[in-house]
């Protein structure tokens, strides 16, 4: 089990750390896109682009090899796709609780892989993030891929819950 934290500096920018050293990083083109740059503090670089019409297939891709895809389905929750070195896995990452707010990234059978409590900074209207990982996704050879796309999923899930409402 290990902690890490994400912060933003300014909506469009997350930094991930543990034990203050830096994991990657997450960069927003803009407020209103789902497009995002990742990069790993191992130099590698990842683009996410929405796909289709509408939309709502999110990619991942290292150049132009798709590793990774997201979507929200009908009851809110986000199935991810890994097609990391050519094999195909699922995870879910979901919302839970009201009061207690916190999104949890969950294996194909339902064993919790990443918890992520956001905490909302009024003042600078920013959200900061805990994240507590589980033995089996520290295992996980790109978990900070894994764990970068799920700080764009629990932004993608707050930004869709308040499309929404509005």
């Amino acid at each position: 089990m290990a902690e890490y934290y994400a912060k933003s500096n300014n909506s469009l920018n997350f930094e991930v750390t543990k034990d203050d050293k830096l994991i990657g990083t997450l960069s927003y083109k803009n407020w209103f896109k789902f497009n995002a740059i990742i990069d790993i503090a191992d130099h590698q670089s990842y683009q996410v682009e929405p796909k289709g019409f509408w939309g709502t297939t999110i990619e991942l891709k290292e150049d132009d090899k798709v590793l990774l895809k997201f979507r929200m389905n009908w009851n809110g929750e986000i199935i991810v796709q890994t097609y990391f070195d050519g094999v195909k896995e699922s995870c879910v990452f979901k919302h839970r609780g009201i009061f207690k707010e916190s999104f949890v990234l969950t294996d194909k059978i339902g064993s919790e892989l990443l918890i992520m409590k956001p905490s909302l900074k009024w003042n600078l209207m920013d959200y900061e993030y805990q994240m507590i990982s589980s033995d089996a996704f520290e295992r996980f050879s790109k978990k900070e891929i894994l764990m970068m796309v799920s700080l764009h999923c629990a932004n993608y899930y707050m930004s869709m819950m308040s499309a929404a409402i509005m």
